[in-house]
């Protein structure tokens, strides 16, 4: 009990923790607000709670496939304020500015839907397994060393984004929010083949290489939505999201260059 208990919280806190780190830190390298993430914890904590006491009934929603597609509807939300977060990001880089309320807004938005998707999980396994014989100390010890464990990874991540230049920040910062984001898509698709809504199948089986279930795994879950046993739809939204996401940024980031080399050359007499 105490080792999956470990796994199963480092895998539910790894995602948002990465998340956090990865906008706390371009936030704090493009000076802009943070006082939206308070608010942001707080929606997170009453997310969790409300979504997982009412797990019973929003399962039961749309004919039994409530839960998925909520996980699914939370995981396509995430991915486009994501898109929208980057593209401001890009924005603030080359004409600094306050932040607007609708930035910060859908800055707390995703952060609380994030630890709602990941907290609601982890509220319905502690609720299921406390009265457990074998439960009790064993569930609680590896709930809090997993907590411990995906912390500990947020930290290090954000003050490893901030060892860069603003600029090298912004451009790791966008290619992890891309490959998260996609990976969202990716886990959002699987919800949806599962509520029968998209065709199934199986590319290939990776678990003797990499076990999904490891820790390495779990890692590469949060961070690019790892899938042992991907299905073709899977893999489909998983690049169609990430080619559109990168090539908006791409195509964002040249046009703040087109409008900035005019400028270049002026200055130096050209």
């Amino acid at each position: 009990m105490l080792l999956t208990s470990v796994i199963i919280i480092i895998r539910e806190v790894l995602e948002a923790a990465f998340l956090i780190s990865i906008l706390l830190s371009l936030c704090v390298q493009l000076n802009l607000t943070r006082h939206w993430f308070k608010w942001s914890l707080a929606g997170g904590v009453a997310g969790s709670i409300a979504l997982g006491s009412q797990f019973g009934w929003v399962s039961n929603l749309f004919g039994g496939i409530g839960q998925e597609l909520v996980d699914a509807g939370l995981q396509v939300f995430i991915y486009l304020c994501l898109l929208y977060i980057c593209f401001k990001f890009i924005d603030h880089y080359f004409k600094p500015s306050a932040s607007n309320a609708t930035f910060r807004a859908i800055l707390t938005a995703v952060i609380a839907c994030a630890m709602t998707r990941e907290g609601s999980e982890i509220y319905i396994y502690l609720l299921a397994f406390q009265d457990l014989p074998e439960g009790g100390i064993s569930l609680y010890s590896g709930s809090i060393i997993g907590f411990g464990i995906g912390l500990s990874c947020c930290a290090l991540f954000y003050y490893w984004i901030l060892s860069f230049s603003v600029s090298r920040s912004l451009l790791l910062g966008c290619v992890l929010l891309t490959t998260m984001a996609s990976g969202m898509m990716l886990q959002a698709a699987k919800m949806l083949i599962q509520a029968d809504l998209l065709p199934d199948g199986q590319l290939w089986d990776s678990n003797g290489l990499l076990a999904e279930e490891s820790l390495a795994g779990q890692l590469l879950y949060a961070l690019v939505g790892y899938e042992a046993t991907p299905a073709p739809a899977q893999l489909m939204i998983y690049m169609a999201s990430g080619l559109t996401m990168a090539g908006v940024m791409i195509a964002r980031y040249q046009y703040w260059r087109h409008r900035q080399l005019p400028k270049e050359a002026n200055q130096y007499g050209n």
